[in-house]
C-alpha cells in the first residue's frame, strides 16, 4: 500500500519538477513563504528524488554557487561573537543546498517550462498584490495620480509586499526579461494564440516595473529586453524580420514611457537632475541643511558610503573584518570620518565587491567576482539569453546594492544559478544517467 503510494508521488513530483520550482521561484522574494518553500522544496526532493550523482565538474559549479557560504565557514573566527558568525552562515545556506540538490539530482530540468511556470505564477501574483495595495492605500494612490510625493508610491507598494523596493525590483526586472524571451519564442514558432498572451504579460510586468521605479532595475529590463531580441531573432529569422521586431518592440517601450512620463512628470526629473546631483558633496553630506530630504536616496549618498567603506577596507585588506562586524566597522568609519548623516542611519556599503573587501579582504573580493562571472561563463557555454541577462542583472545591481547579505538575493540568485548550472552538466550527461520522466 506505502510502496504504491511513494510510487504514485514520485511519478507527480517527476512530472511536476518544473511547476513545483516555478512556484518556489516565484514565492522567493517574500521572505517568510519563501524560506517555507525552500524547505519544503528541499525535503520532498530528497524524500522522493532520493539518488543523487556528483561528476567532477559538479563539484567545481557546487563549489562555486557556495563561495559565499565558504567564505562565512573560513573567515568564522575572524568575527567579534562566533553566534554572529554563524547567523551569517545560515542566511547563506541555501548557496550551498540548492546546488547540491538541483546538480545532483539525476531528474534533468526543462527550462522553457520552468520560466513559463515561473513568469505566469509571478506575474499574477503581482498584479493581486498591487490590486490589494490600491484597496488598503486609496490615499497614496490618489497622491500620485495628483503627483504628489511620486517616489513614494513605488517604494510603499514593495514595502506593503514585505520586501525592500531594489530587491523587488531586482526580481521584477528578471520577470520583464523573461516574458521577452518568452513572447519571442513563440513569435519564432508562430504561435500566435499564445503569443498574444504573452505580450499581455510582458506589458503588465513592464508596468510593474515602472511602477516600484528603481533606476538600475529599469534600466537592466531596457537591456535585456534588447538582448534577448537581439540574440534569439539573429539566428533565427531574416534579417528584415530582426529590425521589423526589434523596431516595433522599440516602438512600444517609448511609448510606455511617454505616456508613464507624462502621466507622472517626477520620472523625467528622476532620472535627470536629480539622481546625479550634488557630486561635489561627495563625503560632506552633512553640510546639506535637510540631507534625509535633499540626498537621502541620491547618488552622491552611494559614492559617499562606497569612498568610506574603501578607506576602511584597506586597514584589514588580508583577512577583513569579519562577516558579522563588517556593519559596525563601517559605521564606526563615519563617526571616525565625522559623517553624522551616515552614521545616523548607518548604511551599510550599497556595494557588493566592497561588502566583500571589507568584510572578508582580498579573499573575498576574488570569491564574490568568481561567483558573479560564473554566470557569464554559464550563459556563453549554454548560448543563453535569458542566462547572459542574469550576469548582467547581477553583476550591475550588486555595483548599487549588497545583495548578497540580504535574503532575497542570496536565495535569487543561488536558486537560479544553480538552475543554469544543472542546464549545464546535464546537457553534457548521457541520458542514462538522467531519471527519464513517465508521460
Amino acid at each position: 500500500m506505502f510502496s504504491n503510494w511513494l510510487k504514485t508521488t514520485r511519478s507527480w513530483y517527476l512530472n511536476n519538477y518544473e511547476l513545483l520550482i516555478g512556484i518556489l521561484a516565484s514565492i522567493l522574494v517574500f521572505r517568510k513563504p519563501g524560506t517555507i518553500a525552500i524547505i519544503l522544496f528541499i525535503v520532498s526532493h530528497l524524500l522522493i528524488a532520493r539518488s543523487f550523482k556528483f561528476s567532477k565538474n559538479s563539484f567545481w559549479k557546487i563549489g562555486l554557487i557556495a563561495l559565499p557560504f565558504l567564505l562565512d565557514v573560513l573567515f568564522l573566527w575572524n568575527n567579534v561573537e562566533l553566534s554572529e558568525g554563524f547567523k551569517h552562515m545560515e542566511k547563506r545556506m541555501s548557496m550551498l543546498l540548492f546546488p547540491v540538490v538541483l546538480i545532483g539530482s539525476p531528474i534533468k530540468i526543462n527550462f522553457k517550462k520552468v520560466l513559463t511556470y515561473y513568469s505566469i505564477l509571478f506575474t499574477c501574483l503581482l498584479v493581486v498584490l498591487l490590486i490589494r495595495f490600491l484597496i488598503i492605500e486609496p490615499e497614496l494612490v490618489s497622491k500620485y495620480l495628483k503627483g504628489i510625493h511620486l517616489w513614494e508610491m513605488g517604494y510603499s507598494f514593495a514595502n506593503s509586499t514585505g520586501v525592500h523596493a531594489p530587491a523587488l525590483n531586482l526580481h521584477v526586472a528578471f520577470l520583464v526579461v523573461v516574458n521577452t524571451y518568452l513572447a519571442i519564442r513563440y513569435l519564432i514558432e508562430s504561435s500566435w494564440k499564445i503569443l498574444n498572451y504573452r505580450t499581455l504579460l510582458f506589458l503588465i510586468s513592464v508596468f510593474l516595473l515602472l511602477i516600484i521605479n528603481t533606476r538600475l532595475a529599469v534600466a537592466n529590463a531596457f537591456i535585456g529586453i534588447f538582448l534577448v531580441l537581439f540574440l534569439e531573432l539573429f539566428k533565427k529569422v531574416s534579417r528584415k524580420k530582426l529590425v521589423t521586431v526589434t523596431a516595433s518592440t522599440l516602438a512600444v517601450l517609448i511609448l510606455m514611457v511617454f505616456a508613464f512620463a507624462k502621466a507622472f512628470p517626477y520620472i523625467t526629473k528622476k532620472y535627470t537632475t536629480v539622481t546625479f546631483a550634488h557630486m561635489d558633496k561627495v563625503g560632506k553630506l552633512d553640510d546639506f541643511e535637510n540631507p534625509e530630504g535633499e540626498v537621502f536616496n541620491s547618488f552622491v549618498t552611494r559614492v559617499s558610503i562606497w569612498k568610506t567603506a574603501w578607506e576602511r577596507a584597506q586597514q584589514d585588506i588580508w583577512i577583513g573584518v569579519g562577516a558579522a562586524d563588517g556593519k559596525d566597522e563601517l559605521n564606526q568609519a563615519y563617526l571616525d570620518t565625522n559623517q553624522q548623516f551616515l552614521a545616523k542611519y548607518k548604511f551599510p556599503t550599497h556595494n557588493q565587491y566592497l561588502d566583500f573587501l571589507l568584510k572578508f579582504g582580498l579573499l573575498g573580493l576574488l570569491a564574490v567576482l568568481l561567483y558573479v562571472l560564473n554566470i557569464l561563463w554559464l550563459g556563453w557555454r549554454l548560448q543563453h539569453s535569458v542566462v547572459l541577462f542574469f550576469f548582467v542583472l547581477f553583476f550591475t545591481s550588486n555595483l548599487t546594492d549588497d545583495f548578497l547579505i540580504r535574503y532575497d538575493g542570496i536565495t535569487f540568485s543561488a536558486l537560479w544559478i544553480s538552475i543554469f548550472s544543472a542546464l549545464f552538466i546535464k546537457n553534457d550527461c548521457s541520458t542514462s544517467q538522467s531519471i527519464e520522466k513517465s508521460s
